[in-house]
């Protein structure tokens, strides 16, 4: 794995930047890459997308740790949205990630180009929300976060491609929803690892260096380039227009999404 190491850090610094620019987790980027890294090494083809999943969402508990502290300093993390949100997404990853370990990796594979698909079209559909839409209820939102967090779950993603959509069309601003996201990424990272460690606990062949389905090598390494990362990109959401973040957020998505659909064949 020894000349492994820099693509690794420089994914955690691609993907730091835009955890910080766009509130985003970085699974949604992360997992193609972590898939064409590990099949190179020639891990186990059987593993090497729950390796992956469970890899990505261990990242997310840094990147989510260094964008939330760069959003908290510009005042657009709102904590009280969090406290409601944060248990139901975290019941629902957890949920999702023990049962991850079940499926297959074409089903898992599509499921994830469905989800980015749909959350890039309805973002850049910008639909302008009713005046007088709040976000629902402490029950309400415990019961969406519980959904968002298994979907979150099963294609490692830290949330924001369903939260952010979802504060938007409730009324919250856009700058307010990435940094709150951002926070959010917490709840769906930690819960979310812990289930793909377990899942992953007595699978085999894997590769040295696997914590169930997390490989610690390639985390290490990813953690080192996003901590650095992640502040610069939330300065530089700060300085740039709504229309412009909303923009490089759907480019990027829908990127990703054909490079995965393009991998099923």
């Amino acid at each position: 794995m020894d000349w492994w190491w820099p693509a690794y850090l420089v994914l955690g610094c691609m993907v730091g930047f835009l955890a910080g620019l766009l509130g985003v987790g970085g699974g949604a980027m992360t997992v193609p890459i972590l898939v064409m890294l590990f099949t190179a090494q020639n891990f186990p083809p059987q593993h090497v997308l729950h390796l992956a999943l469970g890899t990505a969402l261990a990242c997310i508990v840094f990147t989510s740790a260094s964008s939330l502290r760069a959003h908290h300093a510009h005042a657009a993390v709102n904590w009280q949205i969090i406290r409601r949100f944060a248990p139901g997404i975290a019941a629902g990853t957890l949920l999702g990630a023990l049962v991850a370990g079940y499926f297959p990796t074409r089903v898992l594979t599509m499921i994830f180009v469905l989800f980015i698909f749909y959350a890039g079209t309805e973002i850049l559909a910008h639909r302008e929300p009713k005046p007088t839409r709040q976000l629902p209820g402490t029950i309400g939102l415990t019961s969406i976060g519980l959904g968002i967090g298994v979907a979150s779950s099963l294609v490692a993603a830290g949330g924001a491609f369903l939260t952010i959509p979802f504060m938007t069309w409730c009324n919250v601003k856009l700058h307010e929803a990435i940094g709150t996201s951002s926070a959010l990424g917490f709840a769906i990272a930690i819960p979310g690892a812990i289930g793909y460690m377990i899942t992953g606990w007595h699978a085999t062949p894997l590769p040295a260096g696997a914590f169930g389905f997390v490989y610690l090598p390639a985390l290490a390494f990813f953690v080192i380039g996003s901590m650095f990362f992640a502040p610069l990109g939330a300065r530089t959401a700060h300085g740039l227009p709504v229309r412009k973040l909303r923009r490089i957020f759907v480019v990027l998505l829908y990127l990703l999404a054909l490079k995965m659909l393009a991998s099923l064949f």
